[in-house]
């Protein structure tokens, strides 16, 4: 039986991922900041455990407590929305910690037990706004194409070890809580400057179009169980109709 470690378990896509491992008779170890039972089946192939990818500690409890694992899922990570000048300097430090060093963090944790038995596949999930130039979104598309170029190549520097990295790049998911929890965010830090409030109203009237092509959570999980199961999945996967598109 081959072990998933998957982070941010708690709600949208790295909650789908768990649930589509777990089904397919996986072992998963499911980490969150803050751990909840309820939210997954029960199953004896789970195991739930708090993980903080901003802390070396935490990173380094929850890899010990994983024990050997075959697929690392780099899934946690925080969304912005906003001109630069209304993302202030903590802000954006946050979201680089997050989505970009707590990605590295996790990685850099696993690699030894990946290069000691010359097994094993990191998977990134970052975003599909890093395919193509978008407004408001200069900081968190900076954040996550850091990703995609380190993974990149990392998957060098990995291939005489036989570990393999790729990157899933989900579309737009209104359906989950991230979108909510990002804009949560942004009001709690003043909201969009005055002088870009227009063009604010023209991209969130953009985002907001029911007809428009979107990602749905069972998208970025049946891309991710691709992507750690077959040897053919090219490094960039994108997941969703709206990240298809965008990436044709």
């Amino acid at each position: 039986m081959k072990t998933v470690l998957i982070t941010g378990c708690s709600s949208g896509f790295g909650l789908d991922i768990a649930k589509y491992f777990l089904a397919r008779d996986w072992k998963v170890i499911a980490t969150m900041r803050t751990p909840r039972g309820d939210i997954l089946p029960p199953s004896d192939n789970l195991l739930i455990l708090p993980l903080d990818v901003t802390s070396d500690e935490s990173v380094r409890n929850a890899v010990d407590a994983a024990g050997p694992i075959d697929v690392l899922v780099n899934n946690a990570g925080i969304g912005w929305l906003n001109a630069l000048e209304g993302t202030p300097i903590d802000v954006a430090r946050e979201i680089f910690e997050t989505n970009t060093l707590g990605t590295m963090r996790m990685t850099q944790a696993v690699l030894p037990q990946f290069r000691e038995r010359k097994s094993g596949m990191v998977i990134n999930v970052t975003s599909s706004v890093t395919l193509k130039p978008l407004p408001l979104l200069s900081v968190y598309t900076a954040s996550k194409a850091a990703v995609n170029a380190f993974t990149e190549s990392l998957a060098l520097e990995l291939e005489p070890f036989n570990i393999r990295s790729r990157v899933v790049l989900p579309g737009s998911a209104p359906d989950t809580s991230f979108g909510a929890t990002a804009f949560s965010r942004i009001q709690g830090n003043g909201g969009f400057p005055d002088a870009y409030a227009g063009l604010a109203r023209d991209v969130l009237a953009t985002l907001q179009q029911p007809d428009a092509p979107k990602t749905r959570s069972s998208d970025v999980a049946e891309a991710v169980w691709r992507a750690a199961t077959d040897p053919s999945c090219p490094v960039r996967l994108p997941a969703g109709a709206d990240a298809v598109a965008l990436a044709a």
